[in-house]
């Protein structure tokens, strides 16, 4: 068995879509960042690739390649998820926490679970979404923008 941590954090930007856990979700806000930057689905790819010793996401698709430029995040989830397999393992449990005060995203998890859950080719159960506030504190507090974190346990293939 293998485990790995991810942490990811973006901030809000005026003029983008909001995209967490491939979903896109209403909101007056986007985030920033060089793909559709979603902090989830960010952190859940540096969890995998660091359960595989692969680095982590900006050394796999780094923000100097035009070619990643407003791409879906779950596009490069894929990606990642194809090394995972290419190592022979599968992921037994996905355990993810949002960080951010608004939006709130409870009428989406369900969505979100599923979604990756296919995306990780495991059962929605496998996969566990929480959201969080940091009660007024930080960047997040300050809904400056959101965060996430990502811890993976995987298995090997049989």
């Amino acid at each position: 068995m293998k485990v790995g941590l991810g942490f990811d954090a973006h901030k809000f930007a005026p003029g983008r879509r909001l995209v967490i856990g491939g979903e896109e979700i209403p909101f007056h806000l986007g985030l920033s960042g060089h793909s559709d930057a979603d902090v989830l689905v960010h952190a859940l790819m540096d969890a995998l690739l660091g359960a595989i010793g692969e680095g982590d996401i900006g050394k796999l698709f780094p923000p100097t390649d035009d070619s990643y430029k407003d791409i879906s995040s779950m596009n490069l989830l894929a990606r990642v998820h194809s090394l995972v397999k290419e190592k022979n393992f599968r992921v037994t449990n996905a355990d993810l926490v949002l960080i951010c005060e608004e939006p709130k995203i409870e009428s989406y998890r369900e969505g979100i679970r599923q979604r990756l859950a296919s995306a990780l080719e495991c059962e929605k159960e496998d996969v566990s979404l929480k959201a969080t506030t940091t009660e007024g504190l930080g960047f997040t507090g300050e809904k400056a923008g959101a965060a996430a974190l990502a811890v993976v346990l995987l298995d090997e293939r049989k």
